[in-house]
């Protein structure tokens, strides 16, 4: 990377700064699936004219400064050096979506020419063949709320063609405002934030240093991102992860999707492994958490349009989730019903806010290394890593043609099993990305998470009935 020869140059951020460490240098993968076949010209035409080719974090080249410093350095993109049409089959004797799969795991070990300085740390693949444009944007640029607003600024609905779409992440419930006589209630509720975020808090730091999972077949360690990987994707539909939320009183989509990765890790690990897990192992999940206000996609894209750079960026925390393994548990509905439990009381605690700040504090003071190894030993002491996104719940369509599904998944992991989940219209996918020599086969992973959500919803249908 070359020095900056100007004042113009622009730092990076310190979480920016911290995904470009070795050990944690995240990139992010979007599969984009269409219905018609793809019009190159039409695609290169839309980026061209869209924020993506102006915002100032996608026209910048990465550079250091004589210290070592990164900073954005403005330059002039050439739209053919980022948008790359695939011609032919990329796999053969395989279906689209494991060929789409394989391509994006093929794309995650082809990162040193992508990562040079001769180019914005953005592309786009165009797999003709499979009806899909594959994104791969590096993490520096933003966080998955920001860079999904941005793609979505350039599709429009089927159903009203001249409409944005849009995001509607679940509502929770309204908190009810309490009366004069209430007020020791709102003491209850602030102690128990400063409870429950001092217990978190110093789990978190344990985390940091020396407490780890129990080793499990799923288990990783240090290394474990430079492993060849593998992906597999599990398929839900919304309404059958809704009949299941309303089986448990003020359930979410979120404490279902954590039930239903709880009881398909349990599946797995008896039938990879039966007796090697102790009774009550703790296998410990990294949730990674917007914690923005997320806006609407109108304001979000004039945001970027009169002030580049507002609000964009990665305003990320994390949550420790644990799993307990237990060979029995008769009931599948208990697997949400202990999901809801431990999230319900990670929402009283401000662990998400003081994973954020540590990691900024640290990233301003000590410096990149200290913070890349506090996040990579947290990542070492846990055992999996999960994310989960809402995208509009119409269907969407970019150049007119159709979107069929949105798939997301991240590189440089120093976990064997990532997990990311996308709803879009109706259905919900989930990227399961492995290392493929601590867990060689994620599509019986895929199965058994399909698998413990049907379960689910048979037990939720059959607790209905015997109510009526």
């Amino acid at each position: 990377m070359g020095s900056p020869e100007n004042g113009s140059d622009e730092p990076l951020t310190p979480t920016g700064r911290l995904v470009l460490q070795k050990e944690m240098n995240l990139v992010i993968y979007s599969a984009i699936g269409m219905k018609q076949p793809l019009d190159v010209d039409a695609l290169k035409s839309m980026i061209q004219s869209s924020p993506m080719f102006t915002h100032p974090r996608f026209c910048s080249l990465l550079v250091q400064d004589s210290a070592g410093r990164e900073h954005w350095r403005r330059t002039c993109l050439d739209i053919d050096r980022h948008v790359i049409p695939v011609y032919g089959p990329i796999a053969e004797g395989l279906s689209d979506e494991a060929a789409v799969n394989e391509y994006l795991v093929d794309l995650s070990t082809d990162l040193p020419g992508f990562l040079g300085d001769d180019k914005p740390l953005w592309d786009v693949h165009l797999l003709m063949a499979q009806r899909c444009m594959v994104f791969r944007i590096h993490h520096a640029l933003g966080d998955g709320i920001s860079l999904m607003s941005m793609f979505l600024v350039l599709c429009r609905r089927v159903d009203d063609p001249e409409a944005l779409p849009t995001i509607r992440p679940p509502s929770s419930a309204k908190r009810r405002r309490g009366s004069g006589g209430e007020w020791w209630k709102a003491v209850m509720r602030v102690l128990g934030v400063v409870w429950f975020t001092l217990v978190f808090v110093v789990e978190f730091m344990l985390r940091s240093m020396w407490v780890s999972d129990r080793k499990t077949p799923v288990s990783s360690g240090a290394g474990v991102e430079l492993w060849p990987r593998k992906l597999a994707t599990a398929r839900f539909w919304l309404e059958d992860m809704k009949a299941v939320k309303s089986a448990v009183a003020n359930a979410t989509i979120n404490d279902v999707l954590f039930g239903i990765i709880s009881a398909g890790l349990v599946k797995y690990l008896d039938h990879r492994s039966p007796n090697a897990v102790r009774e009550g192992t703790q296998i410990t999940g990294m949730a990674m958490v917007n914690l923005r206000e997320q806006p609407g996609l109108q304001e979000l894209s004039t945001l970027m349009k009169d002030n580049p750079g507002l609000q964009w960026g990665n305003k990320v925390g994390i949550l420790l989730l644990p799993v307990h393994y237990h060979r029995s548990c008769g009931d599948p509905l208990e697997y949400l019903r202990k999901a809801k439990s431990m999230i319900d009381r990670k929402k009283k605690s401000l662990e998400a806010h003081f994973s954020y700040k540590i990691r900024e504090m640290v990233m301003s003071y000590p410096g990149a290394r200290a913070a890349t190894l506090l996040n990579y030993r947290i990542f070492c002491n846990t055992t999996f890593t999960i994310s989960n996104m809402f995208s509009p719940h119409e269907e969407i369509a970019a150049v007119g043609n159709p979107i069929t599904y949105i798939r997301v998944n991240v590189s440089g992991l120093p976990h064997a099993l990532t997990l990311h989940m996308v709803s879009y219209a109706g259905r919900a996918d989930m990227q399961i990305q492995v290392a493929k020599d601590i867990i060689p086969d994620p599509e019986f992973l895929a199965e058994c998470f399909e698998d413990a959500l049907l379960e689910m919803k048979a037990a939720a249908s059959t607790a209905l009935n015997s109510k009526k």
